[in-house]
């Protein structure tokens, strides 16, 4: 009777109920559900995380179309709640008031667990290609000077957001087309570099200041980008090269790896060219 037991079809509907409920709190971004306060979506977010981890049936329910939608859903969700956030930054008066950042760092912690999640069920192409979408108007709002010398560590979250994105398609683990990728690294590694002496100089000036870029997050940031631009079409790497070299932070992240490679590449394909053409010749003089 156990063996027998064991083979009968499982009844996925419990689970999925509860997994769907889970991401439904998890991803809310509205008002609190008192009288839990925050604890109940941080729950749901921890029961989430355990059925991905650990529920046997999870695979069956992760392939349910519902299922999938309903993730969706919810990432569009914090994706709208976080551009509307961010941009109520700039229409602040008091943008350094504590309710103001602890507002949008929630949705930026947020977006970084639906990261972790969104892997696990195949579906962190819908995050990359959302957040290569809004990175202009992101960096355009971080450039105004009402946020100059403000939230600097949303400025490090978004970095880290920015960089889980960028190891996605840098190691193949996300597929786009080049037109995004290029779009995607042209608008955050001029941010990236600009940024990072920025915060170690502020580090140095003030052992106390909190935000910075450390050395683990460098190091992926830097491997996910060589990987991408190795990844590009020559052109695109060829531009994002020299971009680089002509830039006055060349230290990181450092792409003279990327560089070698590229040059490598370029002179092997002219050599081939070469050789090709001289086939080409030597067969149109042995016909004559």
């Amino acid at each position: 009777m156990p063996i027998i037991s064991r083979i009968k079809p499982v009844d996925l509907t419990a689970t999925k109920n509860v997994f769907v409920s889970a991401v439904r709190f998890a991803t809310s971004t509205g008002e609190s559900c008192p009288p839990f306060g925050d604890e109940l979506k941080i729950s749901a977010q921890e029961q989430i995380e355990y059925m991905l981890g650990e529920d046997e049936d999870m695979p069956l329910v992760m392939a349910d179309d519902e299922v999938k939608s309903v993730v969706r859903m919810g990432l569009s969700r914090i994706f709208s709640t976080f551009e509307k956030q961010l941009s109520s930054l700039v229409l602040e008066s008091d943008i350094a008031s504590d309710t103001a950042e602890a507002n949008i760092l929630q949705c930026v912690s947020d977006l970084e667990w639906m990261c972790s999640m969104l892997p696990k069920m195949e579906l962190m192409k819908d995050f990359v290609s959302s957040w290569a979408g809004i990175s202009g108007g992101i960096l355009g709002i971080l450039a105004d000077k009402k946020l100059e010398s403000a939230m600097w560590g949303l400025k490090v979250k978004l970095i880290e957001v920015s960089g889980k994105a960028l190891e996605a398609v840098g190691y193949g683990n996300v597929i786009l087309s080049a037109p995004i990728r290029v779009q995607l690294l042209k608008s955050w590694l001029p941010y990236i570099r600009e940024m990072k002496p920025l915060l170690d100089s502020k580090g140095t000036e003030d052992t106390s200041f909190p935000h910075k870029m450390d050395e683990d997050l460098c190091q992926s940031i830097e491997g996910a980008i060589i990987s991408l631009v190795l990844a590009l079409p020559s052109n695109d790497q060829a531009d994002i090269l020299a971009d680089w070299m002509e830039a006055d932070q060349v230290s990181y992240p450092d792409l003279s790896e990327a560089f070698e490679v590229w040059c490598y590449r370029t002179k092997s394909a002219k050599r081939r060219l070469a050789e090709g053409l001289r086939r080409v010749d030597n067969t149109t003089v042995s016909l004559e």
